[in-house]
Formats: structure tokens, sequence, C-alpha cells
């Protein structure tokens, strides 16, 4: 029997062996794909011809992509798997590389692929080939944004608590979600640091407190790992900002013990609030090669 595992390998070793126009055979003839964090707009690809003609294109072949640092967390769900990796990906053009992180969350049945959700760092595989400055004109080019319905809040886990009560403004709670020593990182802001108490987080916290994005959360689903510390959450915090809808995609990966976070991976689409606050130089600044 193909497991999601199986199926996850297959893609990432045929995607590090350059063989595109094989991957396609790998989802299902109804498949879905979505890339939450895309830019300038989140994509949806329906039918494995879409996903096939997505591997032809000749952006893909631009970057040679090093796969490492894999970790797959299987979830009660037997079809669904969460898998985190890095690339040490290589422009063709400049022969610069830059390490960049990803996450899957991909549901099989039958040995393919029927729905996969990808997130990747973005800014880095624009910066790797000099792309910057397209990014800038994609964000400034881009339709409205697309709000969907509210997540009502619910305090079922401590990662919906933490959501909703970012969203809540409840900021001088949260530090409290977390343990006296716990590891906190934001894979996909450049620059930023490892918060490792509840001090450095009430300093990270207050600066959202002084921002009062005022948001609210949708599209929140989370999946339970075999491993039971282990809980992740996929969501997006929108509403809307200098009078004009924003959104932000997430997908966290939390290891809860006790009831509080000892550590969490905190892949946040930074790159789109820069985006939409014209702040892309800003951020790529920080990058470093």
């Amino acid at each position: 029997m193909t497991t999601p595992r199986d199926v996850f390998t297959a893609l990432s070793d045929g995607i590090g062996e350059g063989r595109f126009g094989e991957l396609s055979a790998l989802y299902a003839e109804d498949t879905v794909v979505e890339h939450p964090q895309a830019v300038p707009r989140p994509t949806r690809l329906t039918g494995r011809a879409a996903v096939h003609e997505r591997f032809a294109s000749p952006l893909v072949g631009a970057l040679r992509l090093k796969r490492k640092n894999v970790v797959v967390h299987e979830t009660t769900d037997p079809e669904v798997i969460v898998a985190e990796y890095d690339y040490d990906a290589e422009s063709v053009e400049t022969g610069r590389t830059i390490e960049a992180a990803n996450v899957h969350v991909l549901r099989v049945r039958d040995g393919l692929i029927v729905h996969s959700r990808d997130y990747h760092d973005y800014l880095k595989l624009a910066a790797v080939r000099d792309g910057v400055d397209q990014l800038v004109e994609a964000y400034e080019q881009a339709p409205p944004r697309e709000l969907s319905p509210v997540t009502p809040e619910s305090a079922g886990t401590v990662f919906e608590r933490l959501v909703h009560g970012v969203a809540g403004g409840r900021w001088d709670e949260l530090p409290e979600l977390y343990a006296a020593e716990t590891h906190v990182t934001h894979p996909f802001l450049p620059g930023s640091e490892v918060l490792r108490t509840r001090d450095e987080l009430r300093a990270h916290f207050a600066a959202g407190k002084a921002l009062n994005p005022g948001f609210t959360v949708a599209d929140l689903v989370t999946y339970q790992g075999t491993d039971p510390e282990v809980l992740i959450g996929e969501f997006a915090y929108q509403g809307e900002y200098g009078g004009r809808p924003v959104r932000i995609a997430n997908i966290f990966v939390l290891r809860v013990r006790d009831g509080l976070i000892v550590e969490s991976r905190d892949y946040g689409d930074h790159l789109a609030v820069a985006g939409d606050l014209g702040r892309i130089p800003e951020l790529a600044a920080k990058l470093t090669f």
C-alpha cells in the first residue's frame, strides 16, 4: 500500500531531481491544489491537467531545488500528512543559493494526492533570482483581496485561544499560553529572532498591540498529530487596513505539553503584508544569502 508519506517522498524526490514532467501522475484526476500564500493572491488548481501545466511552466525550471530538514507529521486522519522541509534553492540565472522553508498539507487517497495546500517562502525564491522588483509590481497590480466568513471564536485548543486572542486584542494574556521555556520561530519572516521566554513573547505581542490591527479569524482548520503533542493549524487573519481588505494566510506547527506551547513554527504570510503596504524592499533587505 502506498502511504501519504510515500507519495510525499516521491513528489519531493521528483522535484529535487528535476523530473517535473512526471509529477502530475502522483495526483488524482480531480485533484485540488491550493497555494494560500501565492503571489500576489491565493491560487487554486483543479484537475491533473492543470497540475501538469503548472509543473511545465518555465519558471519551475528557473531553480534547482535540493530538499533537506524534512519532518513529516502524520495525523489522526490517516489520509492527511503535514510535511515541513527546507530547500537549498539555487538560481539557474544568478548562480546564488538560499535556504527556503516550505510546508505541504497533503490528503492522499488510493495512492494519489486528492488535495494539497502548499506553502512556500516566495520572497526568498524570488530574491535568489533577482526577482524582488517583480514581486513589488505583482502586488501593485493585484485586485482587492477576497475575504471569507469569520470563524466563530472557540477555546477548544491552546492554538485556538492563541489566534482568537490575537484577533480579539487580548495581547497581554497571550504569553501565558506558552511554557516558561519555549521555542518560537517565524520561518517566513527574514531577520526574525527565536523567542525563548515569556518576556521575549511579551515584547513580541506588545508590538502587535501597538498596531491594533482589529482582525478576525477565518478558515480555521486544525490537524492533530499522531504524536499527541503535535498540533497543526491553518487559518487567516483578515479585516481592513487603510480602507482596504486585508487577509494574511498562516499555518502554525505547534508542540503542546501540559497545555502550554513549548515549540511553535509560525509560517505567516509576511510577504503579503509587506506587499499590500508597499514595503517589500524593506523586507527583502533583511535577507541573507
